[in-house]
């Protein structure tokens, strides 16, 4: 039997401004494919749930605080980096809510250039530039009104307790 496949688990942000027309939150970001934009997202951190690594990633990319509201979608994808051949399988829990000011002082993570808001016909102008189809695909289910209630994604306690030691 060989090794066990298991995806990588992300989280992302999916932030709309609430005008007319509305516009969502991205990051511009360094990545090995040159300078792309995606939606406020990263990895899920060992000892968090899904909904604590959405709040997380949002702070850090964009220095404001993440409300989630809702689940917008849990995607599947795969990603073939063009450079290497590297192959990476992501799962990845989207959350819709609010945001606040940005919190004076507070840097971006590294990596990532700047914030933005892009309207929907800027973003789906922009494909070639987003990071994954995943950007555009998560904010086209928004637009469409998919919502989930948050206690769909159940972390188990153990999850968040420090390691067991035996």
């Amino acid at each position: 039997m060989g090794p066990r496949w298991s995806p990588s688990t992300t989280v992302a942000a999916v932030i709309a401004d609430g005008g007319q027309p509305v516009r969502y939150l991205l990051v511009e970001e360094h990545t090995p494919e040159g300078l792309k934009l995606n939606n406020p997202a990263g990895h899920l951190d060992p000892g968090e749930s899904p909904q604590q690594g959405v709040v997380r990633e949002a702070l850090e990319e964009t220095a404001r605080e993440f409300t989630p509201s809702a689940l917008v979608g849990v995607y599947l994808s795969r990603f073939q980096r063009p450079a290497t051949g590297e192959d990476v399988t992501y799962l990845r829990f989207a959350y819709c809510g609010s945001v606040g000011e940005e919190l004076p002082g507070r840097t971006l993570d590294e990596g990532i250039v700047r914030t933005l808001w892009l309207t929907v016909d800027e973003l789906r102008e922009s494909r070639a530039r987003h990071r994954s189809a995943l950007v555009l695909q998560c904010i086209e289910d928004h637009l469409a009104g998919r919502r989930y209630p948050l206690d769909l994604i159940n972390t188990d306690s153990s999850v968040l307790t420090p390691e067991i030691k035996g």
